[in-house]
């Protein structure tokens, strides 16, 4: 049995200017211990769908379909019955490390906080525990900084506590939600190194979520690609960068800049997302897309796995595209 299962997920906002369909029909399976990419350009649905898995949505928003987590419905569940999963079983580091911490409390309290409440912790017990996590993640004199305000680290620094916050609890999931968004790029290697021992260390399963393939090849086994809130294709990771199957995958893979380019223009996906409060009727790539026929904007074929462990939403049939 999967450690999650998500069936037909939709994820809707209703607005000034009317329902925006956020997510729109996402399944998806994720084994313990694997990692997961989800990409695709802002407004994709990537957040959302993560926010929905952790009961998380904005107060105007609504989640139709199912999530399982190890065999229980968690998707719209009660305080009583999500609270105690999101605490003790997955945990989500979110995209600005700049803001997800208080700057009101010492790094010491928002730590030990967690463990308190959730493990009924004594307050010292919880400080040293938290101290052996931000060694875990490689602060330096973690015993030392542990009773800091966040303004007293760096950008790259406040990300290590966030994701050792994140794993006070031992959880089974981890959700990364853009995590290298705001640091440079030396620190995001750092970061991304620093996920993948973790996960390799803890044993624990792993949903990347970013805008960028060149994150994902490093570091994850499957990927998802979103555009207009839907799954455009679904592969290992490997197969997919050698042979991207979707149009929108392969604008995407174009767009990453190489380090063999010299004074060359940077290859970019032409116009613009859809607007979410009119979806598309057929594919919502077609407007971008320079492989779209008339019935593209008309329907989208569905999901289907045209080999073994590899899936794509397209019209076009594979040689269409080559």
């Amino acid at each position: 049995m999967a450690l999650l299962e998500i069936r037909d997920l939709g994820v809707s906002f209703d607005t000034n200017d009317g329902v925006v369909n956020a997510v729109n029909g996402v399944s998806l399976d994720l084994a313990r211990g694997q990692t997961l990419g989800i990409v695709g350009e802002s407004g994709s649905g990537k957040s959302q769908l993560a926010f929905a898995i952790m009961g998380l949505l904005a107060k105007n928003g609504h989640a139709r379909g199912s999530v399982r987590f190890d065999g229980q419905e968690i998707l719209n569940a009660p305080p009583a019955i999500i609270n105690p999963i999101r605490a003790m079983k997955i945990a989500m580091v979110f995209q600005d490390p700049m803001t997800s911490l208080n700057p009101y409390m010492r790094v010491s309290d928002q730590m030990a906080e967690v463990l308190v409440h959730h493990k009924g912790m004594a307050k010292s017990e919880a400080v040293a525990e938290c101290v052996r996590m931000l060694d875990a993640v490689k602060i330096p004199d973690a015993k030392g900084r542990v009773g800091l305000y966040p303004h007293e680290f760096s950008g790259g620094m406040r990300q290590r506590v966030m994701i050792a916050m994140s794993l006070l609890c031992r959880p089974e999931l981890l959700i990364a939600d853009e995590p290298t968004t705001a640091l440079d790029v030396t620190v995001q290697a750092q970061i991304m190194a620093l996920l993948a021992d973790l996960q390799r260390d803890f044993g624990m399963a792993t949903i990347l979520i970013t805008h960028d393939l060149g994150v994902v090849a490093g570091f994850c086994e499957e990927v998802l690609v979103l555009y207009g809130g839907q799954v455009m294709e679904k592969s290992p990771v490997d197969p997919l960068f050698g042979a991207p199957s979707h149009p929108y995958t392969r604008g995407l893979l174009r767009a990453i800049p190489r380090v063999d380019q010299h004074g060359e223009d940077l290859d970019s996906i032409p116009g613009s997302p859809p607007n979410m409060t009119r979806a598309p009727k057929g594919c919502p790539f077609a407007p971008r897309c320079d492989f779209a026929g008339e019935d593209c904007h008309d329907h989208l074929d569905p999901l289907t796995e045209f080999t073994p462990g590899r899936w794509r939403a397209c019209n076009r049939k594979l040689e269409e595209i080559a």
